[in-house]
């Protein structure tokens, strides 16, 4: 810490936060006994609480966000000058920085053509179940309605977005829902023991082809979209097995569904491509994307569509409701764009998608080798510097640990001066995976210091 800030400053921080800031993702009853954690600074991987505690960030900024980690001048600065010049205009005309990002994104995902700037993961992935709802009325009478998305996954906090969440305890007590999405089985083959029919081999292919018998079930005429997010995140980090991508895009093809990719967690580097769907070969319809977009620099996120979609919203310019009437607020604030072309040029000067590559390979093995010491940890699994480990009683039952422990281990690297993550209020019952989405920038000393740590912790909640 730099210092900054004197300890009454502190103090005085610290009783405005517990009177009167409703945190995420937390129960405040906690609170009337002890402080909340207040996050006073970031440099690089580390943060510093109130109390001054260093810590290495491995989840980057705790929900996969900081991709080029903390401190970086050269997008505050950019900020900064946009916002002298021009900080806001509707999204019905354009902008400066608006422009020359959606360039830039457009040259890194061939095939797709259009950017769609909203304010948040969530509004994003409406806008693509909007613009599918819309496309079924305008060309199949409202029929083609339905939207598929897949058990463990989540697209957001909102209503839609939870009517397509495949993670019932984030759903538990929202309902009811939107009409017309349907859930599809999840592609979790160290699971595949708890679905019916599931092989012992070509487990990916057949994953897929669940898809598609719900797709005869519900009737290829009503199933207008498909939402899927390339690796499972808060679901339980969900490599998809081989064969899987090639055999969805084929029944998409097939029965003329939109394939829509929900990037928000694994776009821009975290995989070690700049988007996840690039590791299999697929050709979405749309891609929706948020935190590492300008790592959390300023708020935005992206609807990108193909042109074959947008030119369905122009093809008859006498009809007045013949477009998307559609708006976002904040996706016509400047900073988010500004923010984010700095960002992308980071990850390209300072090649952070082979440092992503290189130090998840590493990561990986180091799991893996900490799975031979310790026989809580049942499966090690990801991309890139998007980690997760499973941890249960039995290697051969595969029954899970008490979630209490799980969470042990999260608190006891908190201890330690590490923040790592795990499933939170996903899937009822399976909330027993550690969540590791380090920085773009993690050197092997941060990945072994994240490694030793774990090793800590499991010894002393495990034995």
């Amino acid at each position: 810490m730099d210092g900054t800030y004197t300890q009454n400053d502190l103090t005085r921080i610290v009783e405005a936060d517990k009177a009167h800031v409703w945190h995420h993702l937390v129960q405040h009853k906690p609170f009337e006994s002890k402080d909340p954690n207040i996050i006073i600074e970031g440099k690089g991987m580390r943060v510093w609480n109130q109390a001054g505690k260093e810590h290495l960030d491995a989840v980057s900024g705790g929900v996969w966000t900081v991709n080029v980690g903390y401190g970086r001048e050269r997008i505050a600065k950019a900020v900064y000058d946009q916002l002298m010049k021009l900080n806001y205009f509707a999204g019905s005309a354009g902008s400066v920085p608006g422009a020359l990002f959606a360039e830039k994104l457009i040259e890194k995902m061939p095939g797709l053509t259009r950017v769609y700037y909203t304010n948040s993961g969530s509004e994003a992935n409406e806008k693509a179940f909007k613009m599918i709802r819309q496309i079924a009325h305008k060309r199949y009478g409202g029929k083609k309605h339905k939207i598929l998305f897949r058990d463990r996954d989540y697209h957001g906090t909102t209503i839609g977005c939870l009517s397509a969440g495949g993670q019932d305890e984030r759903n538990a007590q929202y309902g009811p829902f939107a009409p017309g999405f349907v859930r599809v089985p999840h592609c979790l083959e160290y699971r595949k023991h708890e679905q019916d029919g599931a092989p012992e081999e070509n487990y990916g292919l057949w994953a897929a082809e669940q898809i598609e018998a719900v797709i005869l079930r519900e009737g290829p005429d009503t199933v207008g979209g498909l939402c899927l997010e390339p690796v499972t995140a808060g679901g339980g980090v969900i490599a998809p097995p081989e064969g899987y991508w090639q055999k969805v895009q084929e029944i998409c093809d097939k029965y003329d569904i939109l394939l829509h990719i929900d990037e928000v967690v694994c776009g821009v580097g975290r995989t070690g491509e700049w988007f996840g769907y690039q590791h299999y070969g697929i050709k979405p319809d749309f891609v929706t994307m948020a935190k590492g977009v300008a790592s959390g620099y300023a708020a935005i996120a992206c609807c990108v569509t193909s042109e074959r979609v947008f030119e369905m919203f122009k093809d008859d310019a006498t009809d007045p409701l013949n477009y998307f009437r559609d708006i976002s607020t904040f996706g016509g604030c400047t900073a988010g764009p500004a923010a984010a072309i700095e960002n992308m040029a980071i990850i390209e000067d300072e090649d952070l998608l082979g440092n992503t590559v290189a130090m998840g390979d590493y990561m990986l093995d180091q799991l893996r080798a900490l799975s031979d010491r310790h026989k809580v940890i049942g499966d090690v699994r990801g991309k890139g510097l998007f980690l997760g480990a499973e941890l249960v009683t039995d290697r051969h039952t595969k029954e899970v640990v008490p979630e209490a422990q799980v969470q042990a281990v999260v608190a006891d690297c908190m201890a330690q001066g590490v923040i790592i993550g795990a499933t939170n209020r996903s899937v009822p019952g399976r909330n027993n995976t550690l969540c590791f989405s380090p920085a773009l920038i993690a050197a092997k000393d941060d990945i072994d210091h994240i490694i030793s740590s774990v090793d800590g912790a499991l010894t002393r909640v495990f034995g």
